[in-house]
């Protein structure tokens, strides 16, 4: 008889620093990005529950390459990824912006399998999200012992340290690093480097550069959910800040600009308006036509991922690829 994990309690990390909630923090960055000449809105916020619910059909559309070709790699390459995992002994596993896990449990299976002695430490910002994991995976993968963590990645990573003798690899699937411009995902690896020592792996996921139509329909699909998807940001806003944004004023529009390699997502303002925001007593003028920065995705080639792994100090382990060479998923060693 197979004997359960028993389900240990969820470590909510969400309260911020300096006491503050979540609301708060959201908040103080619609109004700080609103108040730019450039108006802005930070891609964090996309991820409420509706928001995470329309990310999951995005992620079936045919056009969204991006999930089939990492399920690839880690379906096609899982055995040879998860024994460069284990091959120092125990570890743990931490999975930043875990979500549902739906890649990452074929590597859990797959460590299962091989008898690997880890656990799993799956982090979100989503309390609900990690409530769901957690019991998901007690009923399907019922002996991985699994802790998750509520919070921001670097506040779990601090948490950690007090394992820091015990060997960590970091999951940072999904071309999430892509979000960020270049100073900002060297200066996001290099916190991440400075939680983890000698020994310690990093395995992130990167979206290559490839033909900008295929890019471009990725995040402008013809049924329109990519759009529900960035103009639920606006309904967030009204639901949990008091907004009035009418959604019927705001259209999404996408963008790739192949020298850069950065696909750029926008809400624009069809009409001149003004929108209030009743949680900070403000509100805020929108030119027709006038927009919203709402999300980047930077595509790389393999050199530019390598190097950007050595400025942070990684080593280029291995760099797993799908058939198509669409996408990589590059192991890094700390030495």
């Amino acid at each position: 008889m197979h004997v359960k994990a028993p389900i240990r309690p969820i470590i909510d990390l969400s309260l911020k620093a300096d006491g503050s909630t979540d609301t708060a923090l959201f908040a103080r960055d619609v109004v700080a990005g609103l108040s730019k000449k450039q108006k802005t809105l930070s891609s964090r916020y996309f991820y409420d529950a509706t928001g995470s619910k329309l990310f999951q059909q995005i992620m079936a559309l045919p056009e969204y390459y991006l999930t089939r070709c990492e399920f690839d790699v880690l379906t096609e390459q899982k055995q040879a990824i998860s024994a460069r995992f284990g091959s120092d002994g125990f570890f743990h596993l931490i999975d930043l912006g875990a979500g549902d896990a739906l890649k990452t449990k074929i590597l859990l299976r797959e460590l299962y399998q091989q008898q690997q002695e880890f656990d799993y430490v799956p982090v979100d910002i989503s309390g609900d999200a990690m409530l769901h994991l957690t019991h998901a995976l007690q009923a399907e993968l019922p002996k991985v012992k699994v802790q998750a963590v509520v919070g921001e990645y670097f506040r779990a990573l601090e948490w950690l340290q007090e394992h820091k003798h015990e060997r960590k690899v970091v999951l940072f699937l999904g071309s999430n690093i892509g979000n960020f411009n270049k100073d900002e995902s060297l200066a996001f690896l290099k916190v991440i480097r400075s939680y983890l020592k000698a020994g310690d792996k990093l395995l992130m996921g990167l979206d290559l550069r490839k033909d900008p139509d295929t890019i471009l329909q990725a995040y402008n699909d013809p049924t329109g959910v990519t759009a529900a998807f960035n103009l639920n940001l606006l309904e967030r806003i009204n639901r949990e800040l008091g907004g009035n944004f009418v959604l019927e004023n705001f259209r999404h529009f996408a963008t790739y600009n192949p020298l850069e390699g950065v696909m750029r997502s926008f809400l624009i303002s069809k009409v001149k308006q003004q929108v209030h925001l009743a949680a900070a007593d403000q509100t805020f003028t929108f030119d027709a036509w006038e927009a919203i920065h709402t999300e980047n995705s930077h595509k790389y080639t393999l050199e530019q991922a390598q190097e950007m792994g050595k400025a942070c100090g990684f080593r280029t382990e291995t760099v797993f690829q799908d058939q198509q060479g669409c996408f990589a998923d590059v192991l890094f060693a700390v030495e």
